[in-house]
């Protein structure tokens, strides 16, 4: 195993409703989304995330693509009429979770490294 940044693996995308933030969290490829099921658990996310996330994170599959939602409670200070956040509407989110980390098999792990993906314990 190796371990990469999910960002090599995956993009996202976040919204939000109120003081609630949404991640979707899509595969680049149908190989990698077992790791982002296995990994990117509501419990490694609010680690991740630390005091930014106050309440409960709930995690949706998205099997057809490959994704999953996660919905973030109590994530942006209140929201964008109440916060005092740079980022109210939680967009940085999106980039914040890229930088989680994540062990990748051998096998994969050889061809993002041939494609020049970073490896983060080569």
């Amino acid at each position: 195993m190796k371990t990469f940044y999910l960002r090599e693996i995956a993009h996202a995308r976040a919204g939000d409703k109120g003081d609630t933030n949404n991640i979707g969290v899509i595969a680049y490829a149908p190989e990698y989304y077992p790791i982002i099921l296995d990994q990117v658990t509501p419990e490694r996310v609010q680690a991740h995330f630390k005091d930014l996330v106050k309440g409960p994170i709930t995690r949706y599959l998205l099997p057809r693509v490959n994704a999953i939602n996660l919905v973030m409670e109590r994530a942006l200070g209140g929201g964008v009429t109440r916060s005092l956040s740079l980022d109210p509407h939680g967009k940085s989110y999106s980039a914040l979770i890229l930088t989680m980390r994540v062990s990748v098999p051998d096998e994969i792990a050889a061809r993002l490294d041939r494609q020049g993906r970073t490896v983060l314990d080569a």
